[in-house]
């Protein structure tokens, strides 16, 4: 029995859009088992038990890039990362099941290749690099091959996630954005990303409500996110050192000095008249990525 763990992502964190990611506190567990044939699921929702199931399907393709025939397979899930809030849920999926196939055909793949195969499968690297190695990472996906690196980062920081109860598709959020941006737009955030990178090494978290900001896609994806200026404006009058769209959304992710206690429970009380229902959690960086054990 192999069992495989992966940490939730945030991706772009502002102005880092497809490039930028991190790995948070929150994991999807799948336990892999070999049976003599067939396919048993369990642990998510009927829906989803059965051979379309984006686990199964990223095990498949680990399978088949290493060569193995499987007889038959029981996976079981227990996953607290939300699905489609914007915190790398397929990502974690696609490297679990990469992952599984991997260690049940003795680890023939190594780390790149599987971070080669997850981001072939996702499409970009910004969520399935800090999944597999955790942190901070910068990544690039370029004539097939990703480029990355790991930010050192200075543990001087919280991260606060608020989780609506609605969903928003990555396809649908990705479908708002426009084909040609304006120059300064891109300067735009050129410049932010690169003080941004600076001021999470430093611990500079006075600089981040300036490097944060952003003007590629998050204006954009706001549009479908219920109450999101709203939430943004309230962040900003508390002054927290910043706040984020994570990923495609509609999670926000705010910022704030670690335990500053005065802060968190602000954020919290700033949730409470919204008409939809959002759920806060303090995380923290992963800094570990994906981890297995067998047993």
């Amino acid at each position: 029995m192999i069992k495989v763990t992966v940490p939730a992502t945030t991706a772009n964190i502002g102005p880092g859009f497809d490039c930028l990611g991190m790995a948070l506190n929150l994991y999807t567990n799948v336990t892999f088992e070999e049976i003599e044939e067939g396919l048993t699921i369990k642990g998510c929702q009927a829906e989803f038990q059965n051979q379309d199931n984006l686990i199964y399907q990223s095990m498949l393709e680990g399978f088949k890039k290493i060569g193995y025939k499987c007889r038959g397979m029981k996976i079981t899930i227990d996953s607290n990362i939300p699905i489609s809030r914007g915190l790398g849920s397929s990502a974690a999926c696609i490297l679990a099941g990469i992952i599984g196939a991997n260690e049940i055909a003795n680890a023939q793949l190594t780390k790149p290749q599987i971070l080669k195969i997850a981001t072939q499968m996702e499409g970009h690297p910004d969520n399935v690099t800090p999944a597999l190695y955790g942190g901070m990472i910068v990544s690039v996906y370029d004539n097939d091959e990703v480029y990355f690196s790991k930010i050192p980062l200075n543990d001087s920081m919280d991260f606060y996630a608020l989780i609506p109860d609605f969903t928003l598709s990555t396809s649908e959020a990705r479908s708002v954005l426009p084909e040609q941006i304006p120059f300064n737009d891109a300067t735009f955030n050129v410049g932010r990303v690169a003080l941004m990178i600076a001021s999470f090494f430093n611990g500079n978290s006075d600089l981040l409500n300036v490097s944060i900001r952003d003007k590629l896609h998050q204006k954009y994806r706001g549009a479908l996110i219920h109450e999101y200026d709203t939430i943004m404006e309230r962040l900003n009058d508390l002054q927290v050192k910043g706040a984020f769209l994570s990923g495609a959304g509609p999670t926000i992710i705010a910022i704030a000095n670690k335990n500053d206690n005065t802060t968190e429970s602000a954020v919290i009380n700033i949730l409470q008249d919204l008409k939809n229902r959002w759920t806060f959690k303090k995380l923290c960086t992963e800094i570990n990525g994906a981890i297995v054990r067998r047993g």
